[in-house]
């Protein structure tokens, strides 16, 4: 098989039966599945998606029982992935399914693991835009990553690689931080990217914050350096302070140095505990989905 396309759906009933006619028409001939993934929805999406299942071969429709979240929903497309690569695609049509070719040549041309797209001009909310520059600084930092790399959802990535990510078996996964565990062999590609077709964007300032905590506390030890560094800076400071006291250069700060080293614990043990969570979900076997049906024509 040529390619996958994942694409997880949320409230999508508007717009998921355009893009997938439009990948079917843009790629007539070529041997390719469409995985579509409903995340929960609140809308008709499931009835959509699986009377496309039905009437499509190359249609693989999974109903998630609730909303995990659009990674764990990615995630769980990826496991049925059965191409050459997987192209994950967001299901608001800004990413024009024709993209999907450009992707694809220029993961053949430079042999790359994992190709992302970046844009001329993004036709998202400019919160949206301002979120995923904050996560681009974030995760140069902390990944690793080129700092002229964008961390696109429109991207594709190799079946060898899929297979080592989908082992990444965490409560909430950050599929890009776990691309960069795998692998370093990434390319970019320019498309084209329109406005959003139907409805409105489902990003959100909680949506934000949790992937910030999910990037800092899932794939980074820097809060734990830091709070170290915090407190070896308050010891060297009270150290000072106290030599300077004894020779009376300075009055008494006693209930300000309290203070500062109380607060230093707290955070100190609110990031242990952070983590400690983290660890728990990891070992307590709460699945990243579960899926409340699977609908397949036919077996590919």
């Amino acid at each position: 098989m040529d390619f996958s396309v994942v694409i997880p759906v949320y409230n999508g009933a508007k717009s998921i039966g355009h893009l997938v006619e439009s990948i079917e028409k843009e790629f007539s001939g070529k041997n390719f599945e469409i995985i579509l993934v409903n995340d929960g929805s609140k809308d008709d999406s499931a009835a959509v998606c699986k009377e496309i299942s039905d009437a499509k071969d190359f249609v693989t429709f999974i109903d998630l029982r609730k909303n995990f979240g659009e990674f764990n929903a990615v995630i769980c497309g990826l496991n049925h992935v059965n191409g050459k690569y997987g192209v994950i695609i967001d299901d608001d049509f800004q990413n024009p399914p024709s993209e999907i070719l450009k992707l694809i040549n220029k993961a053949d041309e430079g042999d790359f693991d994992v190709v992302y797209s970046y844009y001329d001009e993004k036709k998202h909310h400019w919160f949206r835009n301002m979120g995923s520059q904050f996560v681009n600084y974030l995760t140069t930092y902390l990944l690793k990553k080129p700092k002229d790399l964008y961390l696109s959802s429109f991207k594709l990535i190799k079946k060898e690689v899929i297979d080592e990510i989908v082992k990444f078996k965490l409560h909430n996964p950050y599929i890009d931080g776990i691309i960069f565990q795998v692998t370093d062999n990434v390319g970019r590609q320019l498309v084209e990217h329109h406005n959003r077709r139907d409805g409105q964007s489902n990003y959100s300032l909680r949506k934000l914050i949790s992937l910030f905590l999910t990037i800092i506390f899932g794939y980074s030890l820097l809060p734990l350096r830091l709070t170290f560094l915090a407190g070896f800076l308050s010891i060297v400071f009270s150290l000072i302070y106290m030599l300077l006291y004894a020779f009376s250069v300075i009055p008494e700060w006693g209930s300000p140095i309290v203070i500062f080293m109380c607060g230093v614990i707290l955070c100190a043990l609110s990031l242990i505990g952070e983590y400690l969570g983290n660890t728990y979900l990891l070992n307590s076997g709460k699945p990243q989905f579960i899926v409340k049906s699977i609908n397949k024509k036919s077996q590919i």
